[in-house]
């Protein structure tokens, strides 16, 4: 399940939608995100995490409520939880754990742990705020649009950006909450990696990369696919099948997008 390594950084990557789990460790502190989806991937991290945690404090931090991102939450009952505020003040955490198990009664899933919607320890409410957790420093930025309740994380001093699921390299923008915060969101990642040194980029779903290169392809095609949304529908299909593998297993999501996308864009006029 590997998927990256150095120093400081162990991404595994689930069978499952390439979706990631990022753990970042140092001396005094363990960080994790969104600990994912099969029983056997959950339990390599949970492996991973009990030969390497020692005394050291576990937090994990909820990139957004999807249900496939919070879904190994139940298997890490001592980690302190690092999420938006709304994330925390969600109206419908019981359709989302509905979700969790109608997935596991699909396919006829046993967990030795039990899902739980995430209890938030540490509610982020701005832009701009700030988590000091031993050496390392947590800024973090609401990034809404996929969902209402994302959250991006900048880690300091090692330059490592979690982004949830924006900026994917196997994903054009799903968009399950509002076009426009989608739009603004872009223009938030965009001065995010203006104004940080940012040496590696872990997406919610794909593959991490530390080419600064790759990084700004990623911010130019999620901006590209936005922005011509409303305009050229053929045209960004076939740029769609080009720059994405598995267009055709998400082009559903594609159209349902130009809906979302016309409906709000008709309120704006």
């Amino acid at each position: 399940m590997i998927h990256f390594k150095n120093d400081n950084l162990t991404v595994f990557q689930s069978s499952l939608y390439q979706t990631t789990s990022a753990i970042i460790q140092t001396d005094d502190v363990m960080i994790m995100t969104d600990p994912n989806w099969l029983p056997h991937e959950v339990q390599a991290i949970r492996e991973y995490v009990d030969r390497e945690l020692g005394d050291k404090q576990l937090y994990i931090i909820y990139t957004h409520s999807d249900f496939d991102h919070i879904i190994g939450s139940g298997a890490f009952p001592e980690a302190k939880v690092i999420a938006s505020e709304e994330l925390k003040a969600h109206e419908h955490k019981e359709e989302i754990m509905q979700k969790v198990n109608e997935f596991d009664q699909r396919y006829y899933i046993k967990r030795d742990y039990c899902p739980h919607y995430p209890s938030v320890d540490h509610a982020i409410s701005r832009d701009g705020e700030r988590l000091e957790l031993g050496s390392l420093s947590l800024r973090f930025y609401k990034s809404p649009g996929h969902t209402h309740d994302g959250l991006f994380t900048v880690v300091e001093p090692l330059g490592i950006f979690l982004s949830g699921d924006y900026l994917s390299d196997v994903e054009f923008p799903f968009i399950f909450s509002s076009y426009i915060d989608y739009k603004n969101t872009m223009k938030k990642a965009a001065t995010i990696l203006e104004n940080h040194y940012i040496q590696v980029h872990v997406p919610g779903h794909g593959s991490v990369t530390n080419d600064p290169d790759e990084i700004m392809k990623r911010l130019k095609e999620s901006t590209y696919y936005i922005n011509h949304l409303l305009q050229d529908g053929e045209k960004l299909e076939i740029h769609c099948r080009e720059q994405y593998s598995f267009f055709d297993g998400m082009k559903s999501i594609h159209f349902e997008n130009i809906k979302l996308a016309r409906k709000e864009d008709g309120k704006d006029h």
